[in-house]
């Protein structure tokens, strides 16, 4: 029996599918009949329905998951305005500890075969004023999948945050290109551009291209996500560390 295994989405910007690609990726573990479950620690922006407050995102991946987690599990920060989240966390008063996110994230692992944890915003998007979503990252210790939102500037804006990815000391697991412009110039061009450096200087595989969708279906870009083969990566990364840790016991 496998273990199970988690990794953190982030992306290049904010709006350009981390939830839409989440909700797909589990609709894929799903359909390979693996327990799946997903978090987004930090939301910002919730409404009330019936005397509870939601999040649109939240509600997303859960809908798209087949294993639900508790709210405060899945969302451990739900804050109400849609702005960014240490405004946000500010006038509220809350403090946003990254602890507390770690310890949500390990009962939640528990529950399930795969975890999909979504960040917030793009990789540095900053929680406090000393922390950002990238110590974030770092204090789960999760592989990275990017989001990178196909328009115009996105190569330079991948390749910076893969290589702030990499300066944390994580896995960059793979990326997915979601075509957020229908009307972008040279898309293919501009994939095989990140494509071919991703690849060459990560070891980070293209784990699909997303068509524009309108309205966005995690069902339907689910079929242009290869969730087996990010899968196999995960596991693969996950014996590795295993066996560097045996070694050095």
């Amino acid at each position: 029996m496998n273990a199970p295994v988690s990794f953190f989405v982030t992306g290049t910007d904010t709006e350009i599918g981390k939830t839409l690609v989440s909700a797909a990726l589990l609709h894929g573990f799903a359909q390979q009949g693996l327990r799946a479950a997903a978090m987004k620690p930090i939301a910002a922006g919730a409404f009330e329905r019936d005397g509870i407050w939601h999040n649109e995102d939240a509600d997303q991946l859960d809908a798209a998951a087949n294993v639900q987690l508790p709210p405060d599990v899945r969302t451990p920060y739900l804050l109400k305005e849609p702005i960014a989240p240490h405004i946000a966390a500010a006038r509220e008063n809350v403090s946003l500890d990254i602890s507390r996110i770690v310890d949500a994230h390990k009962l939640a692992i528990t529950q399930a075969d795969v975890v999909v944890v979504e960040g917030v915003g793009g990789f540095r998007v900053p929680l406090t004023e000393v922390h950002d979503t990238a110590d974030l990252a770092f204090a789960l210790d999760l592989p990275v999948v990017l989001v990178v939102g196909m328009r115009l500037g996105c190569i330079s804006h991948a390749l910076l945050t893969a290589e702030a990815i990499a300066a944390r000391g994580l896995r960059l697991a793979g990326w997915v290109a979601n075509r957020v412009d229908p009307d972008m110039l040279y898309p293919g061009e501009n994939i095989e551009a990140i494509q071919v450096r991703l690849d060459s200087q990560y070891n980070a595989p293209l784990l699909g291209t997303i068509p524009h969708l309108a309205p966005p279906d995690a069902g339907q870009a689910a079929t242009h996500i290869d969730s087996a083969l990010l899968l196999q990566t995960l596991r693969a990364a996950t014996q590795v560390n295993d066996s560097r840790f045996i070694a050095k016991d």
